[in-house]
C-alpha cells in the first residue's frame, strides 16, 4: 500500500491540518493502492497563501529563465517516465503498454508543445498609427486554480501547469482524487526541477471540499477546470462571486460520419478510436453516423471490430483496453447499456455484465448499438465508456442535422473522398474541433469546444493566452 498524505504547499511537503483519509482504488483488482489525504480549508488558504507571496516574483522572472524551469521539469519526466506510466495505469486502469506509449508521453508533448509555442508568442504591440504611443502589454492574470480530471490526468495537469508557469502565474492544483499518484510525482518533478517555492502547489481533496474552495477563494483570479458539464457549471456559479476568468473543458458527445465511399476501414477505425483508453475521453466518437449504402456492411463490420477488441487487467501487457476508473462509473454505463436495450436499439457486440473470464475489476464489455435512434439516451447522454452508438443517414443535410442536435460540441469527425464535402462539413458541424479522415489536429492547435462542452482552448499559444490578461499603456514611446 502506497502512503501519500501529504501535500506540496511553498515548496516543501507538508502534512494537512485536519487528514481525512482516502484509498485510492486500483480499478482493475477492486482493491485499495494508495491511501491520500484530502484537504479541508486550512489547506487550501494556506496553498493559496504560498503562490499569493510567489507571485510577484514569478511574474517578472525573465522569460528565459521561466522556459529553463520547464525545460528542467521536462528532463525530470525523461529520468523518471516508466514511474509515470506505472502510476497511471494503477490509479486509473490505463493497460501499461498503453500508459507507456500514450498516457505518460503527454507530458513531454506538450511540453515541447508549449516551448515552441513560447517562441511564436507576441508579448507585447504597439496599437499603431490610430492611437499613436499607446502600447498594448500581456501581463500573467495571478494565482491561478487548476482542477484535473482522472481520465487522462497528465494530458489535463501538463495542458495546465506548463502554460500558467510560462505566464507568470502562480498555482495551486487540484488532481482528481481518483487518480492522484500521477500528479503527485509531477510534483516531484517540478520540486527537483527548482522551481522557486510558492510558485506550484498541490492540495489534494474532492470537488465539495478543495475544489469549491479554490472556487471561491478571493485570492485566486482564474480557474481552469476540466471534467464534467453539471460540475463545470456548478463551478462557473461558485466563481462568479468573485469574477473570477473561468476556462472549461467539459464533455462530449462526439459524431463520428462516415461517407460511404470512406469504405469499411473507416468504421474499423472509427470503432477502434471510440474504445481507445476504454471509451473514458470526452472526445470521443461515440455516435457513428454511417451513409445509408454504406450501412448494412457497416454493422457487420463494426461487429467484427468489436468483438475483436480483448478486455484485460492494466497491469497485462498487450494492445486490450482496460478497466473503468470505478464503480460509479461501471454502474452507470451499466445503466445506459440497458436503457438502449429497453428503448428499442439493436444490441450488436457487448451488452451488461463483466466481460467473459473476468470476475472482478470496473471491467465493460465493448459495446456496440445499431438502429440508434435520435433522441434515445445512448445517443444524447455522455457514456465515458466503450459503448458505440451506430445511427444511418441518407443525405449530407441530415448527417448534419443529426451531428448537430446535442448539447456538447466537443469534437466531430468527417470520413469522406471527397475534399469539397469534407470541407462543407468541417464549417457546418458545430463543434470546436473538426477530424477528418482520422487526421489528428496538427501540432500547435488548440483542444476546446463550444456550447455544454466548454469554451477553453488548451494548447499552443491559445493555451498560454488563456492565462495572460492585456493592459493597454498609453504614452509609451
Amino acid at each position: 500500500m502506497i502512503e501519500k498524505r501529504a501535500f506540496y504547499i511553498g515548496g516543501q511537503w507538508v502534512c494537512p491540518a485536519a487528514p481525512r483519509d482516502h484509498q485510492v482504488i486500483n480499478p482493475s483488482t477492486e482493491e485499495a493502492c494508495a491511501v491520500i489525504s484530502l484537504g479541508d480549508q486550512v489547506d487550501t488558504d494556506k496553498a493559496v497563501a504560498a503562490a499569493k507571496a510567489a507571485f510577484p516574483a514569478w511574474a517578472v522572472t525573465p522569460l528565459d529563465l521561466r522556459r529553463t524551469y520547464v525545460e528542467r521539469i521536462l528532463a525530470q519526466y525523461y529520468i523518471r517516465a516508466e514511474e509515470m506510466a506505472q502510476a497511471i495505469s494503477m490509479e486509473m486502469g490505463a493497460p501499461i503498454d498503453f500508459a507507456r506509449n500514450s498516457q505518460a508521453p503527454c507530458v513531454s508533448e506538450h511540453i515541447e508543445g508549449f516551448l515552441s509555442a513560447l517562441d511564436r508568442m507576441e508579448w507585447a504591440h504597439d496599437m499603431g498609427p490610430e492611437a499613436p504611443g499607446t502600447r498594448i502589454v500581456k501581463h500573467p492574470i495571478g494565482v491561478v486554480g487548476l482542477i484535473t480530471p482522472w481520465n487522462w490526468p497528465m494530458n489535463q495537469v501538463t495542458l495546465k501547469v506548463i502554460p500558467a508557469l510560462l505566464a507568470g502565474c502562480t498555482l495551486v492544483l487540484k488532481p482528481s482524487e481518483e487518480a492522484p499518484l500521477s500528479s503527485m510525482l509531477f510534483a516531484e518533478f517540478v520540486h527537483d526541477a527548482g522551481v522557486p517555492a510558492g510558485v506550484f502547489n498541490l492540495v489534494n481533496g474532492d470537488g465539495a471540499g478543495v475544489g469549491t474552495q479554490m472556487s471561491s477563494h478571493p485570492d485566486i483570479a482564474m480557474i481552469s477546470f476540466t471534467g464534467s458539464t453539471r460540475a463545470g457549471k456548478a463551478i462557473s456559479r461558485t466563481a462568479a462571486e468573485t469574477l473570477k476568468r473561468v476556462t472549461l473543458e467539459l464533455g462530449g458527445k462526439g459524431a463520428n460520419v462516415i461517407f460511404a465511399d470512406a469504405g469499411e476501414e473507416a468504421v474499423t477505425k472509427g470503432v477502434r478510436r471510440m474504445f481507445n483508453n476504454a471509451g473514458q475521453s470526452c472526445n470521443a466518437p461515440s455516435r457513428m453516423l454511417v451513409e445509408r449504402p454504406l450501412y448494412d456492411r457497416a454493422l457487420e463490420v463494426a461487429r467484427k471490430a468489436a468483438e475483436e477488441t480483448t478486455v484485460a487487467p492494466a497491469a497485462k501487457s498487450g494492445s486490450h483496453i482496460g478497466p473503468v476508473v470505478n464503480r460509479a462509473q461501471w454502474d452507470k454505463i451499466q445503466d445506459l447499456i440497458q436503457s438502449g436495450i429497453d428503448e428499442g436499439a439493436t444490441l450488436l457486440a457487448g451488452g451488461t455484465g463483466l466481460p467473459e473470464g473476468l470476475n472482478k475489476g470496473y471491467f465493460i464489455r465493448p459495446t456496440v448499438f445499431a438502429d440508434v435512434r435520435p433522441g434515445m439516451r445512448i445517443e444524447k447522454e455522455e457514456i465515458f465508456g466503450p459503448v458505440l452508438s451506430m445511427l444511418p443517414f441518407d443525405t449530407e443535410e441530415e448527417a448534419i442535422q443529426i451531428a448537430n442536435d446535442t448539447e456538447y460540441g466537443l469534437t466531430n469527425y468527417i470520413q469522406t473522398a471527397d475534399k469539397a464535402r469534407a470541407r462543407r462539413l468541417g464549417l457546418q458541424l458545430n463543434a470546436g474541433m473538426i477530424e477528418m479522415n482520422y487526421r489528428s489536429l496538427g501540432d500547435g492547435a488548440f483542444f476546446g469546444g463550444v456550447k455544454s462542452s466548454g469554451t477553453a482552448r488548451e494548447g499552443g499559444v491559445w493555451g498560454i493566452n488563456e492565462f495572460l490578461i492585456e493592459k493597454a499603456i498609453s504614452d509609451w514611446n
